[in-house]
């Protein structure tokens, strides 16, 4: 089967797939179980939706958050695969942040966002800041364990061939490793999208979909919660097949090192 149609066949499943998720939420909403302000219908959701999208509010609260996540994720990149590849090629380097590592990751972002207000305040700042821890360790911790896989016939295959220490790198190593660092982008972009909307319900300042959620809440505005909910995720549904889905097609895929999926 041609990519193209690999593409249109997973665009169908997934198609199938809201739409039943889609009709299974509408029939709880017309079962009379829950009250009309606690599970609107899909046509109250989407036409709220339409109406915050129309006259911008949810583009605005949106891009603050797409903000905050990427520049969170971003400095977790930045950190999490040089510190990863140092810990695997060191013992020195590795014995000296596994502790720690192994220390903070088990702690919740959530659990610090109250700390972080009182050393940095409110607003974009702490929001990020809580970003950035949350995504670190899965970038890390994926990149450390790629890198540490890799396996040693390919590494003496290339000595062998007159590879030196800079091609041995990366011609070897970060292919070999590449797809354990992509799962750890997957899961540190999820992270990501946790903590900042747990920060954005405490810390951020009338911006972003996190206080949407909130503000929405307290005012018992549910199709409005809904509606945030809704974007945020087709935000991330766009981010993997896009972004993600395009990064693995263009290395891991390209290179050998992982098979696509059948449908």
């Amino acid at each position: 089967m041609t990519e193209n149609g690999q593409r249109a066949r997973s665009l169908i499943r997934a198609a199938i797939t809201l739409a039943a998720a889609a009709a299974v939420y509408e029939l709880l909403a017309r079962s009379g179980y829950f009250a009309p302000a606690l599970l609107p219908k899909l046509s109250v959701v989407v036409t709220t939706l339409i109406a915050t999208l129309a006259d911008g509010s949810m583009i605005q609260h949106s891009v603050y958050t797409l903000y905050r996540v990427m520049f969170g994720f971003g400095l977790a990149i930045a950190v999490g695969i040089p510190l990863g590849i140092l810990m695997a090629r060191f013992t020195a380097v590795e014995n000296f942040f596994l502790p720690l590592v192994s220390a903070l990751m088990p702690i919740p972002s959530f659990a610090l966002v109250p700390l972080f207000m009182l050393w940095f305040g409110i607003g974009n700042l702490t929001t990020i800041l809580i970003v950035f821890y949350a995504a670190t360790f899965p970038m890390l911790f994926n990149t450390w364990s790629g890198v540490r896989s890799v396996n040693p016939i390919w590494l003496r295959a290339a000595g062998c061939m007159g590879a030196d220490e800079h091609s041995l790198f990366w011609k070897v190593i970060i292919p070999g490793a590449s797809p354990f660092i992509i799962t750890g982008m997957r899961q540190s972009f999820l992270r990501a999208w946790i903590a900042v909307v747990g920060a954005e319900m405490i810390a951020a300042s009338d911006w972003g979909l996190g206080w949407v959620i909130f503000d929405a809440k307290e005012f018992l505005n549910t199709d409005i919660m809904l509606a945030a909910l809704v974007v945020i995720g087709g935000i991330g549904y766009l981010f993997e097949r896009l972004v993600f889905g395009g990064i693995e097609r263009a290395t891991v895929l390209r290179w050998g090192m992982v098979r696509s999926a059948k449908g």
